[in-house]
């Protein structure tokens, strides 16, 4: 066996995207000690740039040591408990995964479905809410990758607020790539990815909770479920004045890497990275129009930096992804569930947002179904 020296491929796939040359040092960087005190006010930092992401003041926010998966089941295993009823939206795979943590925890979801390419329907939500007095809290997914829609989540957590339940937002595809207003909207646990639009590695999940939900954490009638997930201990390890207390040995340079990206995102300015991704996202739209392909979401409902793309008719959707990896140097995404085999997702993310990543997969996709641009 050698050393494992991958290729150089171009991801704009779902998730990861792209990582800079800039991240990918200060990954490298010497591994100290996870209670070494300098490492601690990095520690510090990163909380502070993590609050300007979500734009939060919210005291308890932190990267989760584990990817965006392990922030959805600490939102639900910290907040819900064993009776609770949980009002859960599904509409692509992702609400799906709500579903399971809550069964998991013994508590009871309460669907509300919409299709697959559709944002949440609000009257849906609301109607449920008041026909179940009491629920603990409203789940949902605000960028659902898996088709490629976004939903209002400012009008869901009203929503919750206005029934008494606390709001969990799925923000995973979303923080870094369009407005995530976690005190504007008032929502009250928040997760998110590394590997999405703040282009760091794989591993780590931007997670916050709001006064209300650090209140309901602390007045459980139960043990949180997790023990490495319980943000009342994992805190005492991100908050504690002075000496830390050891919860568990940090993904050190991990950390790193997601300080160096987090920094990267502040220069730029979110506004400024919002509309890049908004820019970038309408040159792939007029790119595919012009080799005939269109996009299965509506405008209005749209993601820019995750786009679900229709697979033409007669066209083998494993097939072309398989030359775009082998002849161009290309990863992009297959459908989930209903929509496998229906449709490519194209991630504009991060450090992939940008014109030369877009023309060089409309080019290598014009190849690969033989059409060229109008």
């Amino acid at each position: 066996m050698t050393p494992f020296h991958p290729p150089e491929v171009l991801l704009l796939g779902p998730g990861p995207s792209p990582v800079s040359k800039r991240v990918l040092d200060a990954m490298a960087r010497a591994t100290i000690g996870h209670l070494d005190p300098r490492f601690v006010g990095m520690m510090d930092e990163l909380k502070e740039l993590l609050r300007y992401a979500f734009e939060t003041n919210n005291a308890l926010t932190v990267p989760i040591s584990a990817p965006g998966s392990a922030g959805m089941e600490a939102a639900f295993v910290n907040l819900i408990e064993p009776g609770d009823n949980v009002v859960i939206c599904q509409n692509g795979v992702f609400g799906a995964r709500m579903r399971e943590n809550v069964v998991r925890i013994g508590a009871t979801p309460i669907m509300i479905n919409d299709a697959f390419g559709t944002p949440i329907d609000l009257n849906k939500v609301e109607s449920t809410l008041k026909d179940n007095p009491g629920v603990k809290a409203l789940a949902f997914v605000h960028a659902e990758t898996s088709t490629g829609v976004e939903s209002d989540a400012a009008a869901l957590c009203k929503l919750a607020q206005d029934h008494g339940a606390l709001s969990i937002v799925d923000a995973v595809t979303s923080l870094g790539g369009i407005p995530v207003c976690v005190d504007g909207w008032g929502a009250d646990a928040v997760y998110s990815g590394s590997q999405k639009c703040l282009s760091a590695p794989p591993g780590l999940s931007p997670f916050t909770l709001s006064e209300k939900a650090v209140a309901a954490l602390k007045a459980r009638r139960t043990p949180v479920q997790s023990w490495f997930l319980d943000m009342s201990l994992v805190m005492g390890y991100w908050q504690g004045s002075g000496a830390r207390a050891y919860h568990h040995t940090a993904p050190i340079n991990m950390l790193y890497a997601l300080h160096e990206s987090l920094l990267m995102f502040r220069e730029e300015g979110r506004e400024a990275a919002f509309a890049r991704h908004r820019e970038n996202h309408l040159r792939l739209v007029r790119g595919l129009a012009a080799i005939d392909v269109e996009l299965l979401v509506a405008e209005g409902a749209r993601l820019p930096q995750l786009n679900a793309v229709k697979v033409p008719e007669g066209v083998d959707e494993a097939a072309v992804r398989k030359r775009l990896l082998s002849d161009f140097d290309i990863e992009i995404g297959s459908g989930l569930g209903e929509l496998a085999g229906k449709i490519w997702r194209v991630g504009l993310m991060g450090a992939g947002s940008n014109p030369e990543s877009v023309d060089r997969l409309v080019d290598a996709l014009g190849v690969c179904l033989g059409r060229k641009a109008a």
